[in-house]
């Protein structure tokens, strides 16, 4: 019967063609690694590899075995996400994924007024940084990603697996703590002058991707100080009140404060983001809840 570890060490011993070093890599010793190798073969009832060159070849049996090598780990891969979606075919949960800033304004509203059109069952919500909802979609572990999206910033969704489906508007706009005259206490200008102090996001988040993918380019790094960063966009709020410097923040999130004045407009509009705000799905078939919560959100 076929071990599914032979496979990988298959695969590790044709990249390298060396039976020592893909014993270390498989953290073995060598002739143990050469008797799993061999039963490979013998299970195959052909070799795999010519011994007789350094580094080893594969054989015209092991160029064929590699595709198949590849192919049967990828599918043993899906297979836990394709019996979550077996599994779930019946199931009432609605598994959905969301940005931190959409979990705390966009979504509840949203889903108050889809509540109005279409029945939904109970919903459990993750609410994490962008990649890591990509992630938890790519796992099949959610059914639903919710997020912020730019065209100039795709993502790990934006590609032909999964289907979107434009639900909402946001816009990013810089924004800084006023002075006692009201202005910005900090301000961008389209030409150097004194060190902005910038609140920046970290790698992993969604927004801070759309930020320096649109108007990093713009800012020269002579003008800016970089003085705070974090993943939340909440996070960068607070500092933003405290007058810490300038961040770009959803609309959606700070426009009590903006109406209240509490932050104002660090940058004319050119310095604005415009968003969308979109709800991903895998193209695969889901279960009947899922499938009707899809037709009522994506309209």
């Amino acid at each position: 019967m076929l071990n599914f570890v032979w496979l990988e060490d298959f695969r590790t011993l044709a990249a390298t063609g060396n039976f020592s070093r893909a014993a270390e890599e498989r953290h073995m010793t060598q002739p143990a690694f050469s008797r799993r190798v061999r039963a490979l073969e013998e299970w195959l009832g052909a070799e795999l590899f010519d011994r007789s060159t350094q580094p080893a070849r594969l054989t015209e049996v092991g160029e064929w075995f590699r595709g198949v090598a590849d192919e049967l780990l990828a599918r043993v891969l899906r297979v836990p996400g394709e019996a979550r979606i077996v599994a779930e075919s019946s199931s009432e949960t609605l598994r959905i994924a969301s940005t931190h800033a959409l979990s705390f304004t966009f979504l509840p509203r949203w889903l108050r007024g889809l509540e109005s059109t279409t029945a939904l069952g109970p919903v459990q919500l993750v609410s994490d940084v962008l990649q890591r909802c990509e992630a938890l979609m790519l796992q099949s572990k959610v059914q639903f990603v919710l997020a912020h999206a730019h065209p100039q910033a795709p993502g790990a969704l934006d590609v032909e697996t999964y289907l979107s489906a434009l639900i909402g508007q946001d816009t990013l706009v810089p924004l800084s703590a006023p002075n006692r005259q009201g202005k910005p206490q900090h301000r961008l200008a389209a030409r150097a002058g004194a060190a902005v102090p910038v609140l920046g996001y970290t790698a992993e988040s969604g927004l801070g991707r759309i930020v320096r993918a649109v108007v990093g380019r713009r800012l020269e790094p002579s003008a800016l100080r970089a003085a705070f960063t974090a993943h939340l966009a909440s996070v960068l709020r607070t500092m933003a009140l405290d007058g810490r410097g300038v961040a770009w923040l959803p609309y959606t999130l700070v426009e009590d404060d903006i109406a209240a004045g509490r932050l104002v407009a660090a940058g004319d509009e050119g310095w604005n983001i415009p968003l969308e705000v979109r709800l991903y799905r895998h193209r695969a078939p889901a279960g009947s809840a899922a499938e009707a919560f899809w037709r009522g959100a994506a309209g």
